[in-house]
């Protein structure tokens, strides 16, 4: 059985598998690291998102209670209106 090309030193297949010669490309390739930048999202502009987060934390959190408060009295005001309207429905 032969040995393989690879396995012996002296051959250019063992110095193309073990990346030796080629000395003008001695340095690695750099991969450039990519750059982070800021869209806007559907239902708010960049404009908002940078307002968001300039905020301070204090301010955020007493704006999402806000905003929680606001959204549960809207739901229980929507819960109220189909129990008074199947109220009416059911004398006829």
């Amino acid at each position: 059985q032969r040995i393989k090309a690879v396995k012996l030193r002296w051959t250019q297949a063992w110095r193309r598998m073990n990346k030796k010669g080629k000395v003008d490309e001695s340095a690695k390739k750099r991969t450039r690291k990519a750059a982070k930048f800021q869209k806007a999202i559907v239902g708010m502009s960049l404009d908002d998102i940078k307002k968001k987060k300039a905020m301070k934390p204090e301010l955020r959190q007493q704006a999402k209670e806000a905003s929680a408060k606001e959204a549960k009295a809207r739901q229980t005001k929507t819960k109220a209106a189909p129990k008074a309207k199947s109220g009416a429905a059911a004398p006829k």
